[in-house]
């Protein structure tokens, strides 16, 4: 028996017995400690800009493939984000270093907003890292009191929900930072459409849902804001939004769109039940939250079956 077919028989055996994911878990664990991920500088920033990334690509691609076709084991949750939001270079060894450095960014950010009052010890967390992220990205109003902007409160949103993913509070930070960047600038294309392909999709699945959604006039009025760009934060609880953050981080915006097709799926007697735009969308920004986990499984299936499983290559 070939290693492939050894390997394809043990994932299937491991999954009937209910150990699903066993294979899936000592396949990162090899990517993570694999010596050809190594960069020599902890600028990652700066080497992707340069010609001195390019040799490091397809590493990272293959965490990438890895994250979009495998559920992440909760342990390396945080490390793999870490990696694949530029935070941390990709080889482990490089790791404290880098992380040293990040730390001493923090405090000092943190430390000035603090002598300039902006802050003090009774803001709240996700205010502080809010500040924070201003100040370096040049945002930082005059004065405290000025009214929040529609993007300070959706990265407050993302980082209320990233305080429950992640506890260390620099980690914290740094992953917010720059999961908002990055969705920011990698999917800012890609944004305006996503209610178009919800609309596409939700179609498909189920046309009859879709044309009770234009009789009340309700498909302009949906929850957009809160899915395509909360990312579902405040919508689902952490423990279901960081399966689905995965797919976001590994490159995949438009797994947002089957979450959302399959929230209206999962609810559609309840939906088809109201006759009222105002109704429907002020259900679905408080849908219950014991069905969560199966949506985001629901979604993800969604995900592969329409737009393909990606291949892992070896």
């Amino acid at each position: 028996m070939t290693d492939d077919s050894q390997r394809n028989f043990r994932s299937v055996y491991y999954e009937k017995v209910g150990f699903r994911g066993v294979e899936e878990k000592k396949s990162l664990e090899i990517l993570l400690k694999d010596d050809r991920l190594d960069v020599a500088s902890w600028f990652l920033g700066k080497l992707k800009e340069s010609r001195l990334w390019f040799p490091f690509v397809e590493d990272i691609e293959k965490l990438c493939t890895f994250s979009q076709r495998f559920p992440l084991p909760s342990m390396y949750r945080v490390l793999v984000w870490k990696v694949l939001l530029g935070i941390l270079p990709p080889h482990h060894d490089s790791h404290a270093q880098v992380m040293a450095y990040r730390k001493d960014q923090y405090s000092d950010v943190l430390h000035a907003l603090t002598v300039v009052r902006f802050i003090s010890d009774a803001t709240p967390q996700g205010e502080v890292y809010l500040r924070m992220y201003q100040l370096e990205s040049g945002k930082l109003p005059r004065s405290p009191s000025f009214p929040l902007e529609l993007e300070d409160e959706v990265f407050l949103a993302i980082a209320k929900a990233m305080e429950e993913m992640v506890e260390d509070s620099v980690d914290c930070y740094w992953i917010t930072r720059c999961f908002v960047k990055q969705f920011n600038n990698k999917y800012r294309d890609a944004l305006p459409q996503l209610p178009r392909a919800f609309e596409q999709y939700l179609n498909l699945e189920d046309s009859r849902l879709l044309s009770h959604l234009k009789t009340c006039s309700a498909v302009s009025k949906l929850p957009y804001d809160l899915w395509f760009k909360r990312c579902f934060a405040g919508c689902l609880p952490e423990s279901s939004l960081q399966r689905v953050w995965d797919k976001v981080v590994s490159g995949s915006c438009k797994i947002l769109v089957f979450v959302a097709v399959e929230i209206l799926l999962t609810f559609k007697i309840k939906v088809m039940a109201l006759n009222s735009a105002e109704k429907i969308t002020k259900f679905l920004e408080n849908i219950p939250q014991d069905s969560s986990d199966a949506i985001v499984s629901k979604a993800i299936d969604l995900w592969h079956k329409h737009c393909g499983t990606p291949v892992h290559s070896a």
